[in-house]
């Protein structure tokens, strides 16, 4: 058995020390309820003692930078002070790992720092919403989208705020591991198990006048019943209101919109259908809701950048036969 993905969080004086803990709560945890290690993760830094952000605490114990040689993944610093130089320590050390063929993560003003060691040219980018305009005057060669969640770049991923840190982090694991360990660890953390990317960073969540404007009852009956042919009318007469004033409501309650959200949720399942076993790819359509086999190739496809048969080379069972139609 080959070792775990080795995931490497490089610490930097004043880091934020939120999306830190979501990186050891994703990568770092032990997780004996799933049989196997999904990842060998190691914290380093630059300093033997590292001050975190507003003098919180201070870091201290942790593995040097040359911890950042053997990493898979490297995380990089993120911090408040954007406008402050990363050492050059620490920019090398980014360097060393993506010229080796590291994948590189970048959480909330993380993106800073892959930018700044000369990363991102060209190439799309996200960071939190209050440092774009600083970002686009810094980097104006970076392709930044400041309306998302995260971009998965290939290599390089970076999430817009501290919370998308989670979200990113569980699509991580979903493209590592497939859909199915995905969700139990999103479970494990009583976390939602999927926000697509594109979603924006804001979402409008007023106080309801009344109690039942939440969505929660309507996606749960919706996931019971993804096989069915539902559609965004059908949705909105389940909850008794008209499809526009549904569709208001998913871009205030989930940013997104009915149709993206029932799409989402049915690749979704045909992931896990193929991750448990099913080989026949007009029975995954079918159940999953996404209708025929072509279909499914295509949404398959743009979700995870695999087709169904290599999908399931993956992240199915370790014996049987390839997919057929």
């Amino acid at each position: 058995m080959s070792p775990p993905h080795r995931v490497v969080l490089v610490v930097d004086e004043n880091s934020n020390p939120f999306e830190m803990s979501c990186a050891i709560e994703v990568f770092g945890l032990r997780r004996p309820e799933l049989g196997r290690e999904l990842y060998e993760f190691r914290l380093c830094a630059a300093s033997s003692s590292t001050r975190m952000r507003d003098g919180f605490f201070t870091l201290t114990d942790v593995a040097g930078l040359d911890a950042a040689d053997d990493a898979d993944t490297l995380i990089v610093p993120n911090r408040p002070d954007t406008g402050m130089p990363r050492s050059p320590e620490v920019l090398d050390a980014v360097r060393r790992a993506y010229a080796r063929g590291a994948r590189l993560i970048g959480f909330c003003s993380g993106a800073f720092t892959i930018a700044e060691a000369g990363l991102l040219d060209g190439r799309r980018a996200a960071c939190h919403w209050m440092w774009a305009e600083s970002f686009r005057a810094r980097f104006p060669q970076v392709n930044l989208d400041p309306d998302v969640l995260f971009v998965d770049d290939g290599d390089i991923l970076t999430a817009s705020g501290s919370a998308s840190a989670l979200d990113l982090g569980l699509h991580v694991v979903r493209r590592d591991h497939g859909a199915e360990i995905a969700n139990a660890v999103s479970r494990r953390l009583v976390f939602a198990a999927h926000r697509d990317g594109g979603q924006r960073q804001f979402v409008e969540r007023p106080v309801p006048d009344v109690p039942d404007e939440s969505l929660a009852p309507l996606l749960a009956w919706a996931q019971e019943r993804l096989g069915e042919p539902l559609t965004v009318a059908g949705l909105a007469a389940r909850a008794a209101v008209s499809p526009a004033t549904l569709h208001r409501r998913f871009r205030a309650q989930l940013g997104t919109t009915p149709l993206a959200w029932l799409t989402g949720e049915r690749v979704t399942l045909a992931c896990r259908l193929i991750e448990r076993g099913e080989e026949r790819l007009d029975v995954v359509a079918e159940r999953s809701g996404l209708g025929t086999a072509a279909n499914l190739r295509a949404r398959l496809r743009r979700e995870t950048g695999l087709s169904p048969s290599a999908y399931r080379r993956r992240f199915g069972p370790a014996t049987g036969e390839a997919l057929i139609v």
